[in-house]
């Protein structure tokens, strides 16, 4: 009898998270800023890998640069958005009035948006002429950033009150994530401070990925921006007391 309840409480919980990810692929596709977050970087890396071959260019430059850069910006603001302008319009208390728990909303947006990601990574892997196992690599590395990001861009759209709070706080934190790897290359001082974050650690990632073995120093410097992202997220959630059970 147990397990036949707890049978029936897990299939009630996959029926909604599927509810929530069916939910947001229609809104995706009528919010034009939502959408252009996932196409932008992959349509660009394919452009730039085509149009531009300069001496002496480290093999697939374009889909590190713009691949690390991906992973800071699309999975943070896209989140972010959709939960502040849920909470904005009322959906999100409909949605919970409706017996769908924090959890599993959560889940199924953070689900939503990772699966977007990667899909949008793929594309970017393919174009920079990963293949094989680099290419597995790839998507792999990528798909370990989506999940910190997609952590930190819920933990800021349950702390905002609207969207306009909501994109204050992801647009500079977005910056920094996006744009530090590429500035690295640059200056010494910049290339410290990308290592400690884990889109930096990221992009050194994707330039081992024909013969990946991440340093515990890498896993630990990835493990500990998780922790952060994740203690970010529960102080937002207690903050919020529709996210607090």
């Amino acid at each position: 009898m147990l397990r036949g309840n707890f049978s029936r409480k897990r299939a009630g919980m996959l029926r909604h998270i599927l509810s929530v990810l069916w939910k947001q692929g229609k809104d995706t596709l009528q919010n034009k800023e939502i959408l252009i977050q996932f196409v932008m970087f992959p349509v660009i890396t394919i452009i730039m890998e085509n149009a531009i071959e300069i001496p002496g260019m480290p093999e697939h430059y374009f889909a590190m640069l713009f691949g690390a850069m991906y992973l800071g910006m699309a999975p943070l603001l896209c989140t972010s958005a959709i939960l502040a302008e849920e909470k904005e319009k009322n959906t999100l208390r409909v949605l919970l009035m409706s017996n769908v728990r924090p959890g599993e909303y959560l889940a199924g947006v953070g689900i939503y948006v990772w699966c977007l990601c990667m899909a949008g990574a793929a594309v970017i892997g393919l174009a920079g002429g990963y293949r094989g196992s680099g290419f597995g690599n790839f998507m792999l590395i990528m798909g370990a950033g989506f999940l910190v990001s997609i952590i930190v861009g819920a933990a800021v759209g349950v702390f905002s009150r609207n969207q306009m709070m909501a994109t204050s706080i992801s647009m500079p934190v977005m910056l920094i994530l996006s744009f530090l790897p590429m500035l690295a290359a640059f200056n010494e001082s910049i290339a410290k401070l990308a290592r400690v974050t884990y889109s930096g650690q990221i992009h050194l990632l994707m330039g081992q990925v024909e013969n990946l073995h991440p340093s515990w120093g890498q896993t630990g410097i990835l493990l500990l921006n998780l922790a952060a992202a994740l203690l970010f997220f529960a102080a937002a959630c207690r903050r919020n007391k529709r996210f607090a059970g």
